[in-house]
């Protein structure tokens, strides 16, 4: 191993100004490969740098070269894997764990010690090592080969001291100095020695020579020290002196803040009675106030606003801690308390009284209001129960229970007063909308009759507008009109319906909004955080003995209750807790009138909601406006539901023309009423949807009615009455029933021209039956030229069918057709020239094609017809001036 050293020193390190301290002979754990060497060395050159180099036998010769090599600093931990048992294995931490075999334990141990020794030199411990006895590390390595390895050039590595610069300057000074320096040396010794020890003689003789100046500092010394026990003596004397000063001062300082502390004690004491007495305190006055101050004239009223807002004030003053110990204090307490109860109790009877005072006297006046259809006014009543709002919210604040009493009182008394108001008023209206048809008495009671239409046109129960929209069959309505027609009711008494309804509705509005406003002022419910109503116990009575009041919600709603629109809410529900069921009333009774009052009410319904909703989409009126609507909508589905249904039961005459249709007259005049009623409304969608519905029952009805037409052709029904719906939606310009007027139109032409074709078919039959067979054998494939040479379509053939048809015998059929034509078709419609003007072009069509096949069939025969197109056009006009 030493051979090897020296080798590796020699070939590898000095070379690269190394020295090398420590060796391993090693070879990676679990593989089985050359083995390598592990190297400890330093670098002789400043700044030292120790590494770990790896050095492995070339393949190809007996030298030796690098393989690796790692600083030392990157090193973090040694491991010996066991620190009690001789082991060759050992870990090397550097970037990654690096895994050995040592070739034996003595090896391991010596370049394991030989790192921590550099590791303690170099490094200042900056190295773990891991699994290494204690031993190995603090003794000496064992002698032998190993210590051989690194003991020898790490002992003499320790005891090597480098010279300074200034050292090597002083050297090199000397040796110039000296001539046989360096080939002397011995001599040069003896010279330093000598001069050493002239040196030192030189020494001693100064330091004798210094004692006499010594033994004079001495005894300065000792003279400066007394001066120092005189100057103390005095120093205490001073501070005795002090002392009683201070002993002096601190007593005065002690009387000083006792003095203070009185003082500050007086000042607080004077500012507590002073605030006592200024919070408080009650004036004479305000006690006067509230035990006898006059609750009905307005300088009464004010007076005890103030005393109640001093009281107010009195009693919610935020004492300071202790004052409530005080015997002063818990007497103004009580006298408060006692002055809160009498006055509330003053209050409280005071405004009971005036509550029922005010409802009998508004009572009295309503016979007044009778004749008009108009609400009494309570603009009054509110202005004087104003004046107490301040005093209602001093309650509210002292004494909730009262306060709450005192709501019950006035909503029970004004609910009263209310539902007498309201049914007075809806009575008059009853009775005003009752009087719009001089028959209306004797058209309130229930009928029985089916709803469907029999008969014949002249016979047919009239379905209008008006009227028979609203039948209604007894089990399944409330209401039925029975056989009433149009000439029943007229524009004006629909009018004057819609005045009146409008005139009901203006006058609920101000009075529920005047009573809400006034109820929020009044009970002071827009200004603080929710109260539990009133009403928290209200009667669960029943509104007309059928629907349960709204101001009985259940306990679990009233709990959850959580601001003071609601709280208003509940309280106009029971003031006005018959407004819907008037309301309902009266709707029924204007769509038991006419069933088309129904659009009128949606019209007018809807836009009094609209407006409510703008103002407060949560108010009372809102709420109930918008209840009411939801049954006007459900009528006026029920009278679009009702037309479709008498649709769909009309029956016609077997024996008598059909003409337009009832129902198709009554979509006319619905269309036009509705037009004039929802112009610029709101609920204009309602209006779109039904006029769909209504127009697909028409067109379906009219198509049905035409296939179980015995009298009148299918075709003419048709035509008629869908140039009839044509005509009504082009003139009222429905955007919703575009398309449907485009359909009508389309089925009308279609249905003009399949009646023409089919009509004109019987005043030339023979001529066209045999251009019919003409036409079938030229489409199975028999030339035109040759179709002449058929037996049965010579010229002969031809020429004897063309002689059955004289001017005179087409001039004949034409005036039966036009005849026939004018039995099929109504009068109202007045489609006749139309329709024959439509004939007269395609006879003409059909002319000019047989005279097409005679040429084209019969060249240079000479065949033509007995009839020109001109005396076509001469035989259709006389026939038309003539009828």
């Amino acid at each position: 191993m030493t051979a090897i050293k020296h080798a590796l020193q020699r070939d590898i390190f000095t070379p690269n100004d190394e020295r090398l301290l420590g060796i391993v002979n090693v070879c990676k754990a679990g593989k089985k490969k050359k083995n390598c060497f592990l190297c400890a060395t330093v670098t002789t050159e400043r700044p030292i740098q120790v590494k770990v180099v790896k050095v492995k036998k070339s393949d190809k010769g007996d030298f030796y070269k690098r393989q690796q090599t790692w600083e030392l600093r990157d090193l973090t931990e040694v491991d010996a894997k066991d620190a009690s048992k001789e082991n060759p294995e050992f870990d090397l931490h550097f970037e990654k764990v690096y895994r050995w075999v040592a070739s034996s334990a003595a090896e391991k141990n010596s370049f394991i010690s030989c790192i921590w020794k550099l590791n303690q030199r170099y490094l200042r411990k900056k190295v773990e090592f891991v699994n290494v006895s204690s031993q190995l590390l603090e003794e000496s390595v064992p002698s032998g080969e190993s210590q051989s390895v690194a003991g020898g050039d790490e002992d003499a590595l320790d005891d090597y001291q480098e010279l300074s610069t200034r050292e090597e300057q002083d050297i090199e000074s000397m040796m110039e100095m000296c001539e046989y320096a360096v080939s002397n040396a011995e001599g040069f010794a003896e010279q330093l020695s000598r001069e050493l020890q002239v040196l030192d003689g030189a020494n001693i003789q100064s330091i004798m020579a210094s004692e006499k100046q010594v033994n004079i500092l001495m005894q300065l010394l000792d003279e400066a020290l007394g001066e120092v026990d005189t100057i103390e003596g005095k120093l205490s004397s001073y501070e005795e002196m002090l002392q009683s000063v201070k002993e002096q001062m601190d007593q005065i300082s002690q009387s000083n803040r006792l003095i203070q502390i009185s003082n500050t004690n007086n000042v607080k004491l004077l500012d507590e009675i002073q605030f006592l007495v200024n919070y408080m305190d009650l004036s004479k006055g305000h006690i006067r106030a509230l035990q006898e101050g006059d609750l009905t004239s307005p300088k009464g009223i004010e007076a005890c606003i103030n005393a109640s807002e001093a009281l107010s004030q009195c009693m919610n003053v935020a004492l300071r801690p202790g004052h409530e110990k005080l015997m002063a204090v818990t007497q103004q307490h009580l006298l408060f308390a006692e002055l809160r109860d009498t006055f509330a109790r003053r209050l409280t009877n005071h405004l009971n009284n005036v509550f029922v005072h005010q409802g009998h006297d508004q009572s009295s006046t309503l016979s007044q209001h009778t004749a008009e259809l108009s609400l009494p006014k309570h603009s009054p009543l509110h202005r004087d129960l104003l004046r107490y709002s301040k005093l209602m919210e001093w309650l509210k604040n002292t004494h909730r229970e009262k306060y709450e009493g005192l709501s019950r009182t006035y909503v029970d008394y004004m609910s009263r007063l209310y539902e007498r108001e309201i049914k007075d008023f809806f009575e008059v209206a009853k009775i005003k909308m009752a009087g719009t048809t001089k028959e209306a008495k004797g058209k309130f009671g229930l009928h029985g009759s089916s709803g469907k239409l029999t008969g014949s046109t002249s016979s047919l129960n009239k379905l209008t507008v008006q009227g028979s929209n609203s039948r209604r069959s007894q089990s399944s309505s409330l209401l039925d009109m029975g056989n009433m027609s149009a000439s029943d009711l007229d524009v004006a008494d629909r009018t004057k319906f819609d005045k009146i309804f409008e005139q009901v509705l203006s006058e609920l509005e101000p009075l529920c909004l005047a009573e809400q406003d006034f109820i929020s002022k009044f009970f002071k419910l827009q200004q603080h955080p929710a109260v539990m109503p009133p009403l928290a116990q209200p009667e669960t009575e029943e509104t007309d003995g059928s629907m349960p009041s709204k101001m009985a919600p259940p306990a679990e709603h009233r709990q959850s209750l959580s601001s003071e629109k609601d709280v208003v809410r509940l309280m106009m529900n029971k003031i006005f807790q018959s407004i819907e069921t008037e309301l309902n009333s009266l709707i029924a009774l204007g769509d038991k009138i006419d069933s088309f009052n129904s659009l009128y009410m949606l019209v007018k319904m809807s836009h009094h909601v609209w407006t409510a909703e703008n103002v407060d989409p949560a108010s009372y009126l809102s709420t109930t406006l918008g209840n009411v609507l939801v049954t006007v909508k459900r009528n006026f589905d029920k009278c679009i539901s009702a037309q479709i249904r008498q649709m769909e039961e009309v029956k016609i005459s077997k024996k008598s023309k059909v003409g337009i249709l009832l129902f198709v007259t009554g979509f006319e005049e619905f269309a036009e009423l509705a037009e004039t009623i929802f112009r610029n409304a709101e609920r204009r969608g309602d209006l779109d949807k039904a006029y769909v519905k209504l127009i697909r029952a028409v067109f379906v009805n009219v198509e049905k009615v035409a296939n179980e037409s015995q009298k009148t052709p299918r075709d003419v029904v048709m035509m008629e009455n869908f140039h009839h719906i044509f005509s009504t939606l082009s003139r009222l310009k429905i955007s919703c029933l575009e398309a449907e007027r485009r359909e009508a139109k389309h089925k009308y032409t279609d249905h003009l021209q399949s009646y023409v074709i089919n009509s004109l078919g019987q005043p030339l039959e023979k001529l066209n039956h045999f251009f019919e067979g003409v036409e079938a054998r030229v489409a199975q494939g028999v030339r035109e030229e040759e179709v002449s040479y058929q037996l049965a379509f010579n010229k002969q053939e031809l020429r004897k069918v063309i002689k059955e048809y004289p001017g005179k015998e087409v001039k004949k059929g034409l005036d039966n057709l036009y005849k026939k034509v004018d039995k099929h078709l109504c009068e109202e419609e007045s489609l006749l020239q139309v329709v024959w003007h439509s004939m007269q072009d395609e006879f003409i069509r059909q002319y000019k094609h047989f005279e097409d096949l005679i040429g084209r069939c019969y060249p240079g025969s000479g065949i033509t017809m007995e009839f020109t197109i001109q005396d076509m056009l001469e035989y259709f006009s006389s026939i038309a001036q003539s009828h």
